[in-house]
């Protein structure tokens, strides 16, 4: 094995899904794409991590829900453009072409182009860390969206895009909740 720069080694572990992080504020909807995501354990506890350099986290601090949308690698340029834009300036729902459908827990949005979607309320914000706390309320998923391919930021500009799955589920078993 060869050195490896330790200010880079986080590309070696950057998590994914990329997700779109839907808000609602002082009647205005947001959106902002988060590529530091966590699984907390299987319940649907969830967690991000964004602080006051994102437009959107004031809403997040004050309202305490959201919307997490999960993108397919077809939607990689608006993904990208929404996260390289501001929401203090920019109507992302429109100029990325983005259809809001209501949510039933949250005032925030779903993006009916996205797989999925999950309502969300905030349960804690850990700020040493910027890290928000979410809890699920609801999921969906399309069914019959025929891309269901995910992306992954590498954290230097780059994507992975989800392959071919294996399947170890009987392996698996033992560990898995019932219903998995």
């Amino acid at each position: 094995m060869q050195p490896f720069s330790l200010s880079k080694a986080f590309t070696l572990i950057e998590p994914g899904p990329v997700v779109l992080v839907t808000t609602r504020d002082a009647g205005k909807d947001n959106v902002m794409t988060i590529s530091w995501t966590m699984v907390m354990d299987f319940s649907p506890v969830f967690a991000i991590t964004t602080g006051a350099w994102n437009h959107s986290f004031h809403a997040l601090q004050k309202n305490r829900e959201c919307v997490l949308a999960i993108p397919t690698v077809d939607m990689l340029d608006e993904v990208v453009g929404i996260g390289t834009c501001s929401g203090a300036d920019t109507d992302k729902f429109s100029r990325f072409a983005l259809t809001r459908a209501p949510a039933r827990h949250v005032a925030a949005p779903l993006i009916e182009e996205c797989l999925a979607n999950i309502e969300c309320k905030v349960t804690d914000i850990i700020e040493k860390h910027d890290i928000v706390v979410l809890q699920g309320l609801a999921a969906y998923f399309d069914t019959g969206r025929k891309e269901q391919r995910m992306l992954h930021a590498v954290g230097d500009g780059t994507f992975i895009v989800d392959g071919r799955r294996m399947d170890r589920r009987k392996m698996m078993a033992a560990k898995l909740p019932p219903g998995v």
